[in-house]
């Protein structure tokens, strides 16, 4: 059920959540999460993530009004200006035009085993800090076609406004498993039979094109500055990096990512003559 209304009391309780959007991790620590702009709002509403509310203009209101009608959960939808939004918020904002949406709940390690088909594709994260480097890796993954996402403890959690802002809200279709030790979560995964591979530049590490990536595999992914910790490396069967120019020894953490994720697709899809990787077959 949609229930449109204008907004009375800026302070009104059920806006907390826009007006607290710079203290992502209160939201965060609430089960909730904000979503922001046109595509990332509207993949929100073609999702089955619950949705509390919405706060946009009347002109984003008629083109979203039929969708969010389709919903079942009742959503308020605040229409107001793109002024009253960003005085709100306290942002700026190119479309006015925000969500606000319960966090899912967290997939099992045996769920996240069980998506997609054999070859599995899944994708770990060990200490990432940074929400926009958190969102790249995960529109990558969804990009190239994993199954699911493995988070460390130390890393920051997907769900937060900016990482999901920067997945573009591919998030919404991508299974999360949160580790409480990721070291050991990497050895329950071999022991299902998937091969975890560090993505990580160092001498004994093969390149990324030499190693077959056609069984169920997980690819970990370091952290910006230290790359991976020395458990999560070891729980690892083997290591790959990517070939750099002279001088050059990395790569950003969400560039990286989409170079090993594209070779996971284009390994799995073939590259003969005439084949496009980037096509469904």
């Amino acid at each position: 059920m949609l229930r449109i209304q204008a907004i009375q009391d800026p302070d009104a309780p059920v806006l907390r959540p826009y007006r607290q959007m710079r203290k992502m991790t209160d939201t965060h620590g609430q089960g909730l999460f904000v979503a922001e702009g046109h595509k990332v709002v509207t993949r929100l509403v073609e999702s089955p993530l619950k949705i509390h509310s919405v706060l946009l203009d009347a002109t984003w209101m008629e083109r979203l009004k039929a969708p969010l009608e389709a919903r079942h959960e009742r959503i308020d939808a605040f229409v107001t200006s793109k002024e009253t939004i960003q005085a709100l918020t306290g942002f700026g904002c190119f479309q006015a035009i925000k969500a606000v949406a319960s966090i899912p709940t967290p997939s099992t390690l045996e769920q996240l085993c069980k998506q997609g088909s054999h070859p599995r594709f899944l994708v770990a994260m060990d200490g990432l800090t940074s929400a926009d480097n958190v969102g790249a890796v995960v529109r990558s993954a969804v990009g190239f076609g994993a199954d699911g996402l493995i988070v460390g403890p130390t890393c920051c959690p997907p769900y937060l406004r900016r990482s999901v802002h920067t997945s573009m809200g591919t998030l919404f279709n991508l299974p999360v498993h949160h580790a409480s030790v990721l070291a050991d979560t990497l050895h329950e995964l071999s022991a299902t039979g998937f091969r975890n591979i560090a993505a990580h530049p160092h001498a004994d590490a093969q390149l990324v094109e030499q190693v077959s990536l056609k069984e169920d595999i997980c690819i970990v992914m370091g952290s910006e500055g230290e790359g991976l910790s020395a458990s999560v490396l070891q729980a690892c069967e083997s290591s790959v990096m990517i070939p750099m120019a002279k001088g050059t020894d990395s790569l950003n953490v969400a560039s990286a990512a989409s170079v090993f994720f594209y070779e996971v697709m284009r390994q799995r899809r073939g590259n003969e003559a005439g084949c496009n990787p980037w096509q469904s077959p």
